[in-house]
């Protein structure tokens, strides 16, 4: 069965999900790395500046992974919690912590059903977060749910060209190279062929904005990066 296949439902991309990301945990850092040129950190840093955290405020990033925007959220003085559904994810982000006590707060935890309060949170990001989830208008709603009036929600994740030729091209690319990718890291190309398979299953990122206003964000935004190929949303909450 291809990835295609096994992603098609919410069920079979969660369990898809959930294993693929905790076999790629120790190379996610090196695999973002090869596939963005060097740029991920860029974009990440880029995303950062558009939440502009304050020092009181409190943040939660999404899909954290091994925690690149927690901490980045961290430095400028926020206080952060970071939730990812992998347990080697999150143990990865813990162990780069220089003072465990001092850094963000790391959690393991589904974005579809945030075990937290209500408007608990001024800031909410995620990297390559909302592409992931099974049911994309629940994490929506979650992210709208935990967050406070007046509070800011930001996502940075690959993009669905909307032309033919250049959704054909790219998606081409991704899949060769990730098929090389995986083979070499993990003696199986179809590792990383799940993020062009990924990208096929994605609205895009006009649509993701329309459907974080349809669910009650009361602005949107979304910049291009990389041309087009990557996109950045920019919420808001009334």
């Amino acid at each position: 069965m291809s990835v295609r296949d096994r992603i098609a439902t919410p069920e079979g991309k969660r369990q898809y999900v959930r294993t693929l990301f905790a076999k790629i945990a120790d190379r996610y850092d090196l695999i973002t790395v090869l596939l963005s040129y060097g740029r991920d950190r860029r974009w990440k840093a880029r995303l950062v500046d558009l939440a502009a955290p304050s020092a009181a405020a409190r943040a939660l990033d999404l899909a954290s992974g091994t925690g690149d925007i927690a901490f980045a959220l961290a430095a400028r003085g926020a206080y952060v919690v970071g939730l990812d559904v992998t347990k080697r994810m999150i143990e990865l982000a813990r162990g780069k912590a220089a003072v465990p006590s001092a850094g963000p707060e790391f959690l393991i935890g589904d974005m579809v059903a945030l075990p937290f309060a209500s408007e608990s949170f001024d800031v909410i990001t995620t990297g390559y977060g909302l592409r992931n989830v099974p049911d994309l208008t629940a994490a929506v709603d979650e992210m709208l749910r935990v967050l406070r009036p007046g509070g800011r929600a930001l996502s940075l994740d690959f993009d669905r060209p909307p032309n033919r030729l250049v959704r054909a091209a790219y998606l081409t690319y991704l899949t060769v190279v990730g098929g090389l990718i995986g083979w070499v890291l993990h003696r199986d190309p179809d590792t990383y062929r799940y993020i062009p398979a990924s990208i096929r299953n994605y609205p895009g990122a006009a649509a993701v904005a329309s459907l974080m206003k349809t669910r009650g964000f009361a602005r949107v935004e979304h910049y291009p990066v990389l041309g087009g190929l990557m996109a950045i949303h920019h919420a808001h909450k009334e």
